[in-house]
């Protein structure tokens, strides 16, 4: 499974856990119907659900005027998965992160959610390399 797929597969499963409560073992049985795990997809999914407090307070400190309660779903799992992978994913290089995100959003979300989504990952990744 190439990585862009397995992040979109991550992100229709956390989307599922966030709006069903499921498990993350559930979820990526429900989005993959019977295929395989692929390891980068299980990396993101039970990386992102372990570390959801902080990833969501991450976020947070880097919203004006935005509340992460407000955020629409899928944007706000576009950037759980981005914001795991910026902190956590040492072999992928930020700026990959941030153009796979923009290019989720583009696929997933509204006409407005690369915008919204590239500036809170750009603010997010200024932090991190400082």
């Amino acid at each position: 499974m190439k990585r862009r797929t397995a992040r979109e597969k991550a992100l229709q499963a956390l989307f599922q856990i966030d709006m069903n409560e499921a498990n993350p073992e559930e979820a990526m049985e429900n989005i993959l119907q019977g295929a395989p795990v692929d390891p980068y997809l299980s990396e993101l999914v039970h990386g992102t659900s372990k570390k959801i407090k902080e990833i969501d307070e991450i976020i947070s400190n880097h919203l004006e005027n935005w509340s992460v309660n407000r955020l629409a779903k899928v944007e706000l799992n576009i950037l759980r998965l981005a914001v795991y992978e910026l902190n956590y994913v040492e072999d992928v290089p930020s700026n990959v992160v941030i153009n796979e995100a923009l290019e989720i959003s583009k696929r997933f979300g509204d006409e407005r959610s690369s915008k919204f989504i590239n500036g809170v990952l750009s603010k997010i990744k200024e932090n991190i390399n400082k």
